[in-house]
């Protein structure tokens, strides 16, 4: 979908993505607590939301509250928050040569805004990849799930866990898409399978990335 982006020379960006209910949260903690256990700097965070003005546009894209909003206006509210997420908090931890683990990146707006929506998916990845200056994950993890299955993992539903059943097959669809094209740099794991062989799997595949980490 997309030309070869820019990898960080130092540190290690580890993305886990996937559709609701996937289990993306469960599997960074798990991933920080191994690896600062281990006695490497990690910097676990998330989007959308992770810094000041994050937070307030998070409380936009998300609560039920906010209502209807234009397509594009969502993708540029995501987008918003990506460029300050990247430009505060991931670049300078990357820089520090610390493991920044991410819950969510910029495949959740290609998959979300783009499939999801109805934008050109094209256009959607121009401005996200401006926002965060091509900035690519070295390994980006997708937890796969069928969307059925994770959204009845939710009892209260905020704007986007509230969206139709082909919504968020179509979003599952991008995700297993975009690791299709770019094996090198994703590893798509069943969201089915117990805890701790899904991070097991994460660990292997990580493994010979950590030489970039300080330790």
């Amino acid at each position: 979908m997309s030309l070869p982006g820019v990898y960080a020379e130092r540190g290690v960006f580890v993305c886990l993505e996937g559709g609701e209910g996937s289990g993306k949260s469960t599997q960074s903690r798990l991933l920080r607590e191994a690896l600062s256990a281990e006695g490497y700097t990690v910097r676990l965070t998330f989007e959308p939301g992770d810094t000041p003005v994050g937070q307030e546009l998070r409380r936009i894209v998300l609560s039920p509250e906010t209502g209807v909003l234009a397509d594009k206006t969502e993708a540029l509210l995501y987008a918003a928050d990506k460029a300050e997420h990247v430009e505060t908090l991931v670049l300078p931890a990357l820089d520090r040569g610390e493991v920044v683990i991410t819950d969510r990146y910029v495949d959740s707006t290609l998959a979300y805004q783009g499939a999801g929506r109805a934008l050109d998916v094209r256009e959607v990845e121009q401005v996200a990849r401006w926002a965060t200056g091509d900035l690519r994950p070295h390994l980006t993890v997708v937890l796969d799930l069928e969307p059925a299955a994770g959204l009845r993992r939710f009892q209260g539903r905020d704007r986007i866990e509230g969206e139709s059943l082909a919504f968020h097959q179509r979003v599952r669809d991008a995700f297993v898409a975009m690791a299709k094209d770019d094996p090198d740099h994703y590893l798509v794991l069943d969201a089915r399978a117990p805890i701790q062989e899904i991070h097991t799997l994460i660990r292997a595949r990580l493994a010979p990335l950590l030489r970039q980490a300080r330790r």
